[in-house]
């Protein structure tokens, strides 16, 4: 029978690497930016397919998946946003552009064209639906008791 052994470094005299610490705060803000632009161009992509998705039709109805992906998606930027940017104001950045998406996609252009017509009731549901997500989740953000540190 053997007895466990304590750990021994490979070579007399050198010691264990230092343990990890927090990353360096040049390094910690890189990532941070990264993630901030990461967050603004998902916003950007969900609601361009969220538009796309608008006017699915089954059987020569609509329906209403576009609404049920800007729940689903608005609820993972807003978490996501949250975790990469470590603030509680970071539910704005998918927000705003998605919001700015919506706003041009309702207006109808000189030619005529209209990306989001007032007679598509999944549309206008996903309109709801996605800017009631946001505002859930920036509001739990700002209800959300703050960081303790160290623990």
């Amino acid at each position: 029978m053997t007895l466990p052994a304590a750990p021994m470094p490979l070579v007399e005299g050198q010691d264990a690497p230092p343990p990890a610490g927090p990353p360096p705060r040049l390094l910690d803000l890189g990532l941070r930016l990264a993630g901030a632009i990461v967050v603004v161009v998902a916003g950007v992509l969900t609601g361009v397919l969220e538009l796309l998705l608008s006017t699915v039709r089954v059987g020569g109805q609509l329906i209403g998946v576009s609404a049920l992906l800007a729940v689903g998606a608005n609820i993972a930027l807003s978490w996501f946003a949250h975790e990469v940017v470590g603030r509680r104001w970071a539910v704005a950045l998918p927000a705003v552009p998605w919001f700015v998406l919506m706003a041009v996609a309702a207006v109808r252009t000189s030619e005529g064209d209209l990306l989001l017509a007032g007679d598509n009731w999944v549309g206008l549901a996903m309109i709801v639906a996605g800017a009631m997500t946001f505002a859930v989740m920036g509001f739990r953000q700002i209800l959300a008791p703050p960081p303790t540190l160290g623990g």
